[in-house]
């Protein structure tokens, strides 16, 4: 064993190896066993996500060796059934770092009677093979007025020094998130979501508590809508209202629809009335229609705009691939339902023209645009038969109310559960797999 004692935090991330060298996945964290006898908890597996995104469950005895920047297992031959947390397991990362507890520990007499926070478990591998939890290291909470802006000390004390880790305490409210977040700093939103389902429930609402606005509109929006709706009651109304201002006008629109209409209306009240009127406004169409699959925040310009402020427009990061692919020109006004209808400026005729030439001198006249109440099957078909990722949707009077992207026909297409199923059990970079319970009895 390359490695006989190491830190589960320092762990999670880590590329793992099968015996050839080839990458199966990331190890994401540890599965412990805590026992109630207040013996040293036994280290179960690993958790490991396969690219696919599916997590599994990996005996540590499958565990060769444990390296700077990998883990390497000592056989191909794995289960890829979904990993499912069993009552008395507990995941290291997602469940016991960042909990509140007390240390007894004789040499460290200034931690008496003081709640500290578990950074890091530190794990071992015994003579028989097994891993147990040993070592835990803590942080001292800052106190008012004692070294202003600078974190607290660390210490590393035995497993039996520390109070506060039995399954009871830990699913009590108001655990940290701090070692979570850092995990999904720089993660892609629907990512973080896939993250956010396989927590515990408790764990979930934490996490999902301390981010901004911004953030969690961007994640909740990349969530199956039976988890939305879950979510957005535990929130609370207030913070819910926020949440919904700060969510695409289309992706509120459909989680205020699974809602009951009393419920909705008064979220709709307490919303900002620039933000609940675009909803409202959605709201008033049929789900699986066009008018009921557009956002009203498209790319609108007027004819006199230049190419260089056209383009300038579509760089906005905030936009989508699919909406930056297609600018819409109208009379004004151009917010929402427009003046009148123009047509259209695809983005690679924008990047043929001189900057300083109007976009009304290359409008796209010909384009057929949708009606709010065209059934999916006509968007979809639509969508094909134009080769487009992004289209117009124009009343009877040709004003523009909004424009459809192919992201949300397809959300539509696929089964209402799609986030939700396995992938077909396969071999994973070519070894050999196997079902059953990987190890767990």
């Amino acid at each position: 064993m390359a490695a006989m004692k190491v830190f589960a935090a320092r762990l999670a991330g880590l590329v793992v190896l099968g015996p050839d060298g080839e990458s199966i996945g990331r190890l994401r964290d540890i599965v412990i066993s805590i026992r109630y006898d207040r013996q040293q908890p036994r280290v179960l597996g690993i958790l490991v996500e396969l690219p696919t995104r599916k997590r599994i469950f990996v005996p540590m005895l499958r565990v060769q060796a444990v390296d700077p920047g990998a883990v390497t297992l000592t056989t191909g031959t794995i289960s890829v059934r979904r990993f499912e947390q069993r009552p008395g397991e507990l995941l290291a990362v997602a469940q016991i770092l960042d909990s509140t507890v007390r240390v007894a520990d004789p040499e460290l007499p200034q931690l008496a009677e003081a709640d500290v926070v578990v950074v890091d478990l530190g794990i071992e591998q015994g003579r028989t093979r097994d891993w147990v939890v040993s070592r835990v290291a803590v942080r001292e909470r800052r106190r008012l007025g004692v070294g202003f802006g600078r974190r607290g000390a660390v210490h590393v004390v035995d497993w039996a020094q520390v109070r506060g880790l039995t399954q009871t305490e830990l699913n009590l409210p108001g655990q940290d998130v701090t070692q979570l977040l850092g995990q999904f700093e720089g993660m892609r939103p629907a990512d973080v979501a896939h993250m956010l389902r396989e927590l515990p429930h408790k764990r979930r609402i934490e996490v999902a508590s301390a981010f901004d606005d911004e953030r969690l509109a961007d994640v909740v929006q990349e969530l199956p809508e039976n988890d939305q709706v879950e979510l957005l009651e535990q929130l609370g109304v207030e913070r819910a209202a926020d949440l919904l201002e700060a969510m695409d006008p289309d992706d509120a629109a459909d989680l205020l629809g699974e809602l009951p209409a009393g419920e909705a209306e008064s979220l709709l009240a307490l919303m900002d009335p620039e933000d609940s009127e675009p909803v409202r406004r959605l709201l008033e169409h049929a789900p699986y229609t066009a008018g009921g699959l557009m956002t009203p925040d498209a790319v609108v310009l007027t004819a006199s705009t230049t190419v260089a402020e056209a383009l300038a427009r579509i760089r906005d990061p905030e936009l989508t691939p699919a909406l930056a692919s297609m600018a819409f020109v109208v009379r004004p006004p151009t917010a929402t339902p427009t003046g009148r209808y123009l047509g259209c400026v695809h983005f690679q005729q924008l990047l043929r023209e001189p900057p300083a030439n109007l976009v009304g001198g290359i409008v796209d006249t010909d384009l057929v645009q949708l009606r709010p109440d065209a059934p999916l099957t006509a968007v979809t078909r639509y969508f094909a038969t134009y080769n487009l990722v992004c289209g117009p949707v124009v009343d009877a009077e040709n004003h523009l109310l909004g424009a459809v992207t192919v992201d949300d026909v397809l959300d539509h297409l696929l089964p209402e559960d799609w986030r939700e199923q396995d992938e077909d059990q396969h071999d994973v970079h070519g070894l050999p797999v196997v079902e059953g319970t990987g190890g767990r009895a």
